[in-house]
């Protein structure tokens, strides 16, 4: 039995933030180069923007949203890891498209930076994995589970 009196009622992730600097520029690389679609894009607050993108058929949500203030948007954080089905198509596409993706995808026996930090390395990533970064240095992870 569930003790409702100390458990929250979150059923799921809903949406990552990822501050950018431009929304325009950055919403054109989710849908072009990345193939997402827009499910929000509507002004609030006077002069504010709120615009979600998402992987077709995605039930989670990338808010494209301008940085904290005094902060600046892009970075070597990774934010959230994609899965796919196919990881050396998607690697190849995103290649084709012209987005900053690591060179190789990272197998088992070999190294690639670390999720949090490319200050720190994994000795036998698994499974198959690469990072792409959008046009503010975001930084994602592209992971095919077994």
């Amino acid at each position: 039995m569930t003790d409702t009196a100390h458990t929250t009622r979150i059923s799921q992730v809903g949406t990552v933030f990822v501050p950018v600097a431009d929304q325009d520029r950055a919403l054109e690389f989710y849908l072009d180069k990345l193939g997402f679609e827009k499910r929000a894009d509507f002004p609030y607050d006077g002069d504010s923007r709120w615009i979600e993108v998402t992987p077709p058929g995605a039930a989670n949500t990338i808010a494209l949203v301008p940085p904290t203030e005094g902060e600046s948007a892009g970075g070597d954080e990774t934010h959230c890891a994609f899965a796919t089905e196919d990881i050396e198509a998607d690697h190849a596409v995103l290649r084709a498209r012209g987005v900053d993706v690591d060179a190789e995808i990272a197998r088992t026996g070999k190294r690639r930076s670390g999720i949090v930090s490319i200050e720190v390395t994994v000795g036998d990533p698994v499974p198959p994995q690469f990072f792409f970064r959008d046009t503010d240095g975001n930084r994602f992870l592209i992971v095919e589970p077994d």
